[in-house]
């Protein structure tokens, strides 16, 4: 069943999250008419590659053209016609921004669906997912229509007054112009009592309108204070999350929107004052509320438009290694990463060149650091209207870093934090003036950490995750001098983000609660553990030379590199300790086996298999682990067929039988074999055979069986052959029987290479 089909079989709660990924930027026509050559694609990979991403965008638009002509309705037609228009303009000279765009989409899909696999959702992505938030929104956008729409009517009553002054105005200077004889006529006398009336309805308009704009602007205020900032800093609290493998960030548009039309009510407003100002010119009077009114009113809009626009200053996209989309905020000297502003506020009065400027670490106190850095790049740009962000000012750097030179190897404050451990930050500035109103804008990214070296990418990731989860402070470069814990709870969670983002399916309650066990021990059964940061990154586990997150991270790169389709099966139980799965393996059928990642080594995995002897011993044998460098070598679903064991010199034999609990194996892996024997002729069919040696033993406990190494060279076979001696028995007379090249690997002695008819074998 394709993703989008199982997308389209979740439960209302996180379908309603899907609505929300899918906008303009990528509409969900083209998602539900294209899906499975969408979800053919490789879409991470042409994220960093713009060749790559403009061939796949040139595809899809022929998809999208050839669904197009075959489509019956014509306002189907008409529309998908439209999106085809849309993409183009968007896309055409930005090919790998739509393929991050479907690349995001596809993998918060991915989470979703193992979301509800697990069946329950974390604390913390309960609290960014629920009702609560959705009625929350709901309502502020009815306040700001209600907002919007009083508004125009006060520009309405405003047009009012104008013709009623207007009328008074007039009559006025009518009167003013009679001969003074007349002036004391029945009729002047009923002129100026119908002036005075008219007066009293002005002054009335007068103070009511004060009055509404008064009750309006009030209304603002609350509105930016009790709603529009939480909600910002909720969107950037989400913003962390999201950064470290939450659910994808969505919202910002609609953000955009709560604040432009805000700003519109606010500049209309400040526009409707300077109305009363022309109007106070041509016709005051005693007591004339404006004067006495307007001068403060004209303060508190000032006011509220400086802090809205200031407010609405934010990083859009943190900072980002395009070689690491999915670890941002580490950056590693001399290599590029790239990073993004964007002013919420979509405006007539600023849409005009608005330049914004790049500060590496500003303002940071002396010492506080042992490494200072500067922008290689030109650090100042202007800001641009895109289309594809609904029209809103932005602009996006791309940037070098490079480390400052130091006299006589000095770095000043050195050895207080390790390199992974300093945080530092990267501000943007820019200023400009709109109706007299000069705004001072500034922002910053969340604390980065900088790298020199890819080996200290984990070290960096987990500084990262452990800032973002447990403070939402968007600048605290003191964090480490005094790290908090963090929950279990929390961090079991965060955990489990990180393989449904890395490896595509995330963590089920039995492997966090093995996970737990080997950082917690004794305490793994209480929830609400505290873990210090030293505990978790820093110190290593008991009885072994590395810490716990080393540990957890490089079995993440085995996954994604080497064991992907494995695991998106759930074919690899994973975490789980020798002792539990001797318990799970007792009482099955010999030859059952389970797939476990390593406990003593890093980044490796390992398959277990019972045997039960004639007396009824239960046998337990454990592969030595598979890392990286022998998977390298062959994929690890081929293993699995191909594995033998030679015992006692008795010929070679799968000893794998039943995945567990009971699932046979090659009904279990067969999807996932990918090395076929060779059929291009005249060569000999070759086959590579992974074989460990075990000698007979009567003791239960697990043995640990070698895994095979690389095949040798052909250089080092022939060295190797003038050495062994080769018998071959054979036992088939048939010469027309077919011919078969086996390599053999055997434990680290690597083994031997030869041809044979099938049938028995000796090696001496």
């Amino acid at each position: 069943m394709s993703q989008w089909k199982q997308i389209q079989q979740l439960e209302i709660r996180l379908l309603e999250h899907v609505d929300y990924l899918y906008d303009d930027n990528f509409p969900m026509d083209i998602r539900q008419g294209l899906a499975g050559w969408i979800e053919s694609q490789d879409w991470d990979s042409a994220v960093n590659d713009e060749s790559m991403a403009s061939v796949l965008f040139t595809n899809l638009l022929s998809q999208l053209e050839k669904v197009r002509s075959q489509e019956q309705n014509f306002l189907q037609r008409h529309n998908m016609k439209i999106i085809q228009q849309q993409l183009q303009r968007k896309y055409t000279t930005n090919p790998t921004s739509m393929a991050r765009v479907i690349s995001t989409c596809l993998r918060e899909e991915r989470r979703l669906l193992s979301s509800a696999c697990t069946q329950e959702q974390g604390a913390l992505e309960k609290s960014l997912q629920n009702s609560v938030a959705f009625e929350r929104q709901k309502n502020m956008d009815n306040r700001v229509g209600i907002i919007r729409g009083s508004v125009q009517l006060m520009d309405q009553v405003v047009k009012c007054i104008e013709d009623m002054q207007d009328d008074f105005d007039f009559c006025y200077k009518t009167l003013q112009s009679r001969e003074s004889s007349d002036r004391t006529s029945e009729t002047m006398k009923q002129e100026v009592t119908r002036l005075q009336e008219m007066l009293n309805r002005l002054d009335f308009k007068r103070k009511e309108i004060l009055s509404k704009m008064d009750v309006v602007i009030k209304e603002i205020n609350d509105l930016m204070s009790s709603q529009l900032s939480p909600e910002l800093q909720d969107w950037k609290r989400r913003q962390q999350i999201a950064a470290i493998g939450g659910p994808v960030l969505t919202g910002l548009e609609q953000l955009q929107s709560w604040f432009t039309v805000t700003a519109q009510s606010l500049f209309q407003i400040k526009r409707q004052l300077d109305k009363l100002g022309e109007l106070v010119v041509k016709v005051t009077y005693e007591s004339d509320p404006i004067p006495l009114q307007k001068p403060q009113l004209e303060e508190r809009v000032k006011y509220l438009i400086y802090h809205l626009i200031k407010s609405s200053f934010v990083v859009e996209k943190q900072p980002c290694m395009p070689t690491h989309p999915q670890k941002p905020l580490i950056i590693k000297t001399g290599v590029q990463f790239t990073t993004k502003v964007r002013l919420l506020v979509k405006l007539p009065e600023v849409d005009y060149q608005l330049k914004v400027k790049t500060t590496f670490d500003k303002d940071l106190p002396p010492g506080r650091v042992s490494r200072q850095f500067f922008i290689l790049t030109n650090n100042t740009k202007v800001m641009d209207i895109e289309d594809y962000s609904n029209g809103c000012l932005s602009v996006e750097f791309r940037h070098l870093l490079k480390e400052k030179k130091y006299i006589n190897g000095t770095k000043g404050n050195e050895g207080l934090l390790s390199v992974t451990e300093e945080l530092h930050s990267l501000s943007f500035e820019a200023c400009f003036t709109v109706q007299g109103l000069t705004i001072d804008l500034e922002t910053c990214s969340l604390p980065l950490v900088v790298i020199s070296n890819v080996s200290q990418l984990p070290g960096g990731w987990a500084s990262v995750m452990w800032y973002n989860l447990l403070t939402d402070e968007p600048r605290n470069l003191a964090f480490f001098g005094n790290p908090p814990r963090a929950g279990w709870t929390q961090l079991s969670e965060v955990l489990s983000w990180q393989f449904s983002t890395f490896a595509g399916r995330g963590l089920n309650k039995e492997q966090l609660a093995m996970l737990g066990e080997k950082l917690l021990g004794q305490h793994a059964s209480c929830s609400d553990y505290q873990v210090s940061w030293s505990k978790f990154a820093k110190e290593n586990i008991p009885g072994k030379p590395f810490s716990f997150w080393m540990w957890l991270d490089s079995i993440l790169e085995l996954i994604k590199k080497h064991l992907l389709p494995v695991w998106n099966e759930n074919y690899i139980m994973g975490f789980v300790s020798k002792e539990m799965e001797r318990v799970l393996l007792k009482a099955r059928e010999p030859g059952t086996f389970l797939l476990r990642f390593s406990e003593s080594h890093l980044g490796g995995i390992t398959f277990t298999w019972v045997e039960h002897g004639e007396n009824g011993d239960v046998k337990f044998n454990s592969v030595e682990p598979y890392t990286k460098n022998r998977l390298s070598a062959l994929p690890f679903a081929d293993i699995i067929r191909d594995y033998k064991v030679i015992t006692d010199g008795v010929v070679p034999e799968n000893p794998l039988k039943f995945l567990y609990p009971d699932i046979p194996k090659d009904e279990a892996f067969g999807r996932l074999y990918n090395s076929q024997p060779s059929k291009v002729h005249p060569y000999i069919p070759s086959t590579l055979i992974p074989i460990s040696e075990m000698r007979s033993s009567a003791s239960s406990t697990p043995r640990s069986c070698p895994s095979p190494e690389p095949p040798m060279t052909p250089g080092e076979f022939d060295m190797l052959s003038e050495n062994l001696c080769f018998d071959i028995d054979t036992v088939s007379s048939n010469h027309n029987e077919k011919q078969t090249s086996v390599t053999v690997i055997k434990g680290t002695d690597y083994g031997a290479v030869w041809s044979f008819t099938p049938g028995v074998f000796r090696i001496f």
